[in-house]
């Protein structure tokens, strides 16, 4: 907690540069919020900068459904490797993992912690399976094994698999062997878009 409180507090005047660019890139909400699965099963709000445009679900739909690549590709990773609705802008926040900043805000509410699995969405829960139990036992964190190995480029399964390796084997060294190795898997941008 101390940690998150720190960080926020020196990210803080980044934060607002940030809010102020979203905003003028894409007029609309500074911050999406977006229903995940966290802890013991419960479903909480994390915290994003917002890298999308403001209709981005029905451009989703209707991509869809006119292209059968992108549904392919959706259905596969839960991702579109080439998304038309992230903006100019959101793309650098996403390169960056900037637009994961808010989430701070999630560490201090409790919902989430610094390192652990990835916070997933309903619709990503059945590819978790028998695992989604070990997934549910911690909070999700901002950075995990899976940010540090690879992000996108890594398999959804293999995804799942550095889950329940970092569960099962979760300690104080586990968590700060990942919080190293955070900041320079966030600037090679490896495996982000």
């Amino acid at each position: 907690m101390a940690i998150a409180v720190t960080l926020l507090i020196c990210f803080l005047p980044l934060m607002l540069l940030l809010s102020g660019l979203v905003y003028l890139a894409d007029p609309g909400p500074v911050i999406f919020a977006h229903k995940r699965i966290g802890r013991n099963g419960n479903m909480f709000r994390v915290y994003k900068f917002r890298s999308m445009v403001t209709d981005a679900q029905a451009r989703l739909e209707h991509l869809l459904q006119t292209d059968p690549g992108a549904r392919e590709c959706w259905e596969r990773e839960h991702k579109l490797r080439v998304d038309p609705r992230i903006t100019p802008f959101g793309r650098f926040l996403r390169k960056s993992s900037l637009d994961e900043l808010p989430q701070l805000i999630n560490v201090l509410r409790g919902d989430m912690s610094l390192i652990g699995p990835r916070p997933i969405s309903i619709e990503e829960a059945i590819r978790y399976g028998r695992y989604l139990n070990e997934y549910c036992s911690v909070r999700p964190g901002i950075s995990g094994l899976w940010q540090v190995s690879g992000r996108n480029d890594v398999s959804y399964r293999r995804r799942v698999a550095l889950d329940v390796i970092f569960v099962r084997n979760n300690s104080i060294e586990m968590y700060f062997w990942v919080l190293l190795r955070t900041l320079p898997a966030a600037l090679s941008a490896r495996g982000s878009y």
